[in-house]
Parts: C-alpha cells; sequence; structure tokens
C-alpha cells in the first residue's frame, strides 16, 4: 500500500517518516511535493514535522492554502487516513480537519526532548493492537505545541472519545509536571469524529529504532497499515 510523505517548503521530518515507513511491512511511502492536486493513488497520507513556509504568519496558516492541501481535505472527506505530526497537526488544525489550535508552549521556550504519552483508545485505525493505558514514549520537538481548545470542543473530544494520546509521567499519570507545553488536559493528540484524521505533537517518526532511544512509534505506523488491510478485506 502506499503512503504519501507530503513535502512542504520549511517541512524537516519528512526523510524522518519516508524512512520508518520504509521499515514497515507492507509500507510503500513517496514523496509528494506541495504543489501536486491529486493524492487519488495512496492509501495513506503523512503530513511531517518542520517550518512550513517557516512558521510565518502563523504555525501551518501558510501551508493550510498549499494546492495539496485541497486533495488532502477531500481524501480525508473519503475517508482516507491522514496524519499530521506536529507541524503537520498545526497544518490539519488550520485546515479545520481537526478542532482546537496549537499556541506558544506555556515556558515560552522551544522543547526538545522524550516525553511519555499513555493510549487513551485502543479502537483507532492508529491504535489497533495497543491497549488503552499503554504507554509510549515518543520525542518531542516544538515551540507552539500547546494543545487549546474551548470547554465546549474540549466536552465534545472527550465524549466522542477522540483524544487518543495524552502527556503523563513514567507512571502512568496525567499530572502537570508531564504537560510539557501545557497543552490543555494534557492532550498529545486528537482525531477527528469518524477517526481517520489523527494529529499529534510527539514524533512516531523519531521513535522507530530502540538505538534512538525509543521504538514505541513503530506501532503507530503499523496501526496504520493495519486498519488499510482491514478495509481493503471488508471491500472485497
Amino acid at each position: 500500500m502506499k503512503f504519501a510523505v507530503v513535502q512542504f517548503p520549511g517541512s524537516n521530518c519528512d526523510q524522518d517518516c519516508l524512512g520508518a515507513l520504509q521499515r514497515i511491512e507492507g509500507a510503500n511511502p513517496e514523496y509528494v511535493w506541495h504543489k501536486e492536486t491529486s493524492l487519488a493513488g495512496y492509501d495513506a497520507i503523512v503530513l511531517p514535522g518542520g517550518f512550513s513556509y517557516g512558521d510565518y504568519l502563523r504555525c501551518g496558516a501558510i501551508a493550510r492554502f498549499s494546492p495539496i492541501m485541497q486533495a488532502v481535505v477531500k481524501e480525508a472527506a473519503a475517508g482516507k487516513l491522514v496524519i499530521g505530526i506536529c507541524n503537520g497537526f498545526q497544518i490539519l488544525c488550520e485546515a479545520g480537519l481537526l478542532p482546537g489550535a496549537l499556541v506558544r508552549n506555556r515556558t515560552l521556550r522551544f522543547i526538545c526532548r522524550m516525553a511519555t504519552t499513555r493510549v487513551e483508545v485502543a479502537q483507532s485505525p492508529f491504535t489497533l493492537g495497543t491497549p488503552e493505558g499503554t504507554l509510549l514514549r515518543l520525542p518531542v520537538a516544538h515551540g507552539e505545541g500547546c494543545f487549546f481548545a474551548n470547554e465546549e470542543t474540549l466536552r465534545e473530544l472527550n465524549e466522542n472519545r477522540q483524544v487518543l494520546l495524552r502527556y503523563v509521567d513514567p507512571a502512568g499519570r496525567a499530572v502537570p509536571e508531564a504537560n510539557w507545553n501545557g497543552s490543555v488536559e494534557n492532550i498529545a493528540g486528537i482525531c477527528n469524529r469518524e477517526r481517520n484524521v489523527f494529529g499529534l505533537m510527539p514524533h512516531p517518526d523519531r521513535a522507530c529504532e530502540e538505538r534512538l532511544g525509543s521504538g514505541d512509534g513503530v506501532r503507530i505506523f503499523e496501526s496504520m497499515v493495519q486498519a488499510v488491510t482491514d478495509q481493503r478485506a471488508r471491500a472485497a
């Protein structure tokens, strides 16, 4: 199955995403330049981290208007899997594919460190085979990673079980000390109501080998491959 790794001017984690997916059996990743207008030949879409358009105006705000995003919106509406990592998460929010916004870290400083996250929902295309409560060690590297949403949006996210990951301490507790960027309710990643669009600030693409400090990110990409395989089987 084919994965589209979208490249925007300023993307710097596209190679990480490509390399991570190349290690996953069944995944066939390819770069797609942001000026392309179709993603019809792909089974899943990856918006990588980086500084699209130099983060001018607002993170993800300009990338949202790239030609490729019309195709991303179209394919997401059709049920295709879309994952946005770090800057990709910011782009998804700017494009209206995910609710809420990513704002400056509460410390007003860039954060680069290993974070512990807790899986909140096991039955999603991005967490198949990973039980609720599983801890994933994933690195974070961002200056505007503080997730914010109003009370109504937060209530909907929780009621619909759209929060897939939260920042926790090594014991699995969602305490303030584990919430490095100050995100509301320790939220690290959310999905849309249909569960086919996922945005997260931590980098699974940088946690695909134990020698990098963690191999936990593999589980997210493997889940996507399994989800697409299951979808094909149901359609057959």
